[in-house]
């Protein structure tokens, strides 16, 4: 393979990359706010849960061994 060859290749990849990428949709700036508003809410939901779940079993565990 001939470095031109090697350097049209790379130009065809980016070319076609950026072809792809004109065609997203892409979210609006309210759009990506919710959404992350969602995403952290949800994540410290399941911190919440998996927090209180590990305290339920670790007196579960320490009535058992005491």
């Amino acid at each position: 393979m001939s470095m031109a060859s090697a350097f049209q290749k790379i130009k065809d990849y980016f070319h076609g990359a950026i072809s792809e990428l004109k065609k997203v949709t892409w979210p609006t700036r309210k759009q990506v706010i919710n959404y992350s508003i969602m995403v952290i809410a949800m994540s410290i939901g399941i911190a919440i849960f998996f927090g209180v779940l590990d305290y339920i079993f670790n007196l579960g565990l320490g009535a058992l061994l005491s």
